[in-house]
């Protein structure tokens, strides 16, 4: 991985300097990577002096850090933040250091943070962070289903495009236009993403939403989908309709832990990508405009979009892999 602050990975630096070798200027080049020619001449003297090995990432932590707190300074900062249950800028004035100081020391050693803690014992109550991360080891293994409501959008666009001239005194925006329901279906292993722009959430719709979504998993990627995990929405814990698809499919019915969505994590974070990338990507002058881009996200997001589980690379190449 390159790093964070890196204007070019490797790949980049080696292409400087294949550039520089095959008889191109600095300043072209510069202009080509849309980097500085100071950038360009740091990684072709850093490749003459050190080969290969000059263009890797390196750590950007300083060789020393002479003004960082001792040892010593930064245990008693812990201890004391251990003892009062207090944050940086009470400690602060406690330990007559800066807030800032200790608010990095803190972070350095990973404390808790307060809203996680019991104010009285100090004891860490609330975690919704784990180590344990799950991936089933087939395609089709496990499939999160979740729907993500919407609102229509009105002609013209709304307040987003009219401003003030869409909202009453209130600052509200009283158009009446109703919801819409995407309903989706994330593949736990590759992350594909199967997902449809319905009416309602109904039982009914949901089990019909089920078979279709399988039948593409099916149909296009030779998956055949083994569990799925929903949350205990009445249409999936009591529906009877969904329970008839599951069983019909083979589909065996798994539910997340009560009030606890992150347990269906790979659905609601996909939701949060089909809100930035789609829903609220632009402001749409109508409900049908937003509606027609819907497929081209979602093979973007599917073919072509990096994917930090895949490495970097789209959901698809997981499945080829």
């Amino acid at each position: 991985m390159s790093h964070a602050n890196a204007r070019t990975n490797e790949y980049g630096r080696n292409l400087a300097v294949e550039r520089y070798a095959a008889g191109h200027k600095a300043k072209d080049i510069a202009a080509q990577l849309g980097i500085s020619r100071t950038t360009v001449y740091k990684w072709i003297n850093r490749f003459a002096a050190q080969g290969p090995a000059g263009l890797a990432d390196r750590s950007s932590r300083p060789a020393s850090s002479p003004r960082r707190l001792a040892l010593a300074a930064e245990l008693r900062v812990l201890a004391a933040r251990v003892d009062l249950h207090v944050g940086p800028v009470q400690l602060a004035s406690e330990l007559g250091l800066p807030s800032s100081t200790i608010g990095a020391v803190l972070r350095r050693w990973a404390m808790p943070l307060l809203a996680d803690l019991d104010r009285i014992s100090g004891e860490l109550i609330r975690s919704r962070a784990t180590e344990v991360r799950y991936e089933y080891p087939r395609p089709g293994d496990l499939l999160h289903v979740d729907v993500k409501k919407l609102g229509r959008i009105p002609d013209g666009g709304g307040w987003r495009l009219d401003g003030v001239r869409a909202l009453d005194h209130n600052g509200l925006d009283r158009t009446p236009v109703g919801f819409e329901y995407v309903h989706v279906a994330v593949d736990d292993h590759t992350r594909i993403a199967y997902a449809e722009v319905l009416t309602d959430e109904k039982v009914g719709t949901c089990a019909a939403f089920l078979h279709r979504a399988a039948q593409w998993f099916h149909d296009t990627h030779r998956v055949t989908i083994r569990r799925v995990l929903t949350d205990n929405a009445m249409s999936y814990r009591r529906g009877n309709d969904w329970a008839a698809i599951c069983v019909a499919l083979q589909i065996r019915r798994r539910f997340t832990k009560p009030f606890c969505p992150w347990t269906n994590g790979k659905a609601e974070r996909f939701n949060r990508t089909l809100l930035t990338e789609w829903a609220y990507s632009q402001p749409w002058r109508s409900n049908e405009q937003r509606a027609a881009a819907f497929d081209g996200f979602l093979h973007r997001y599917n073919t072509r979009r990096g994917h930090t589980a895949a490495g970097g690379r789209p959901p698809i190449s997981r499945l080829a892999a």
